[in-house]
């Protein structure tokens, strides 16, 4: 996985290379999907839990740059890797699941990093809210049917999401746009 998806994509930080290295995937999988832990494809668990591909999670960190005073929510899809990814490289991680942050059951507080395991069709207000004055997310989002690992940082009380690059990413349906008729 390290030699052959990840520095081959251009993910080299040692950081982002030891925590992919020290966290075993198996163990966030059930025992009857183990032995697909390292394709480098995302695994379905169910309708709405997945575990990515190393490559987004590689990319992902390595985009947050993840910083020891960082107070971190992740918005996790059903496994726990990403956020045993990040625990020990930021001074606190809270979790919550994709459903609940769509639905705005959040924490109270603002936090300096906000993660999403998954790409999202739109970033909801509840869920920018948690994002304090300079503190940055990064997520998937599905744009015209194509997923991009995105990055933002809350600006003036506002948090807009720029494209990184185009990547595979398990979209979470928690976050669909309300659809529309338009011409």
């Amino acid at each position: 996985m390290i030699d052959s998806q990840l520095r081959t994509s251009g993910v080299n930080e040692e950081f982002v290379l030891a925590r992919m290295m020290a966290v075993p995937r198996e163990e966030f999988l059930p025992e009857d999907k183990v032995g697909l832990a390292y394709i480098d494809r995302s695994i379905a668990l169910s309708d709405s839990a997945h575990l990515a591909a190393p490559l987004f999670y590689g990319k992902l960190l390595l985009e947050a740059a993840p910083l020891p005073s960082d107070r971190a929510l992740v918005v996790e899809a059903g496994t726990g890797y990403l956020a045993e990814l990040l625990r020990p490289l930021v001074g606190e991680v809270t979790v919550v699941g994709a459903r609940d942050a769509a639905a705005g059951k959040l924490p109270n507080e603002t936090f300096s990093l906000v993660l999403v395991d998954g790409a999202m069709e739109q970033l909801p207000e509840a869920l920018a809210s948690k994002v304090e004055d300079g503190g940055r997310v990064v997520s998937g989002v599905l744009l015209r049917q194509v997923t991009r690992l995105a990055a933002g940082r809350r600006i003036a009380g506002q948090v807009a999401l720029q494209p990184v690059e185009d990547l595979g990413i398990p979209v979470l349906s928690a976050f669909d746009a309300p659809k529309s008729w338009t011409f």
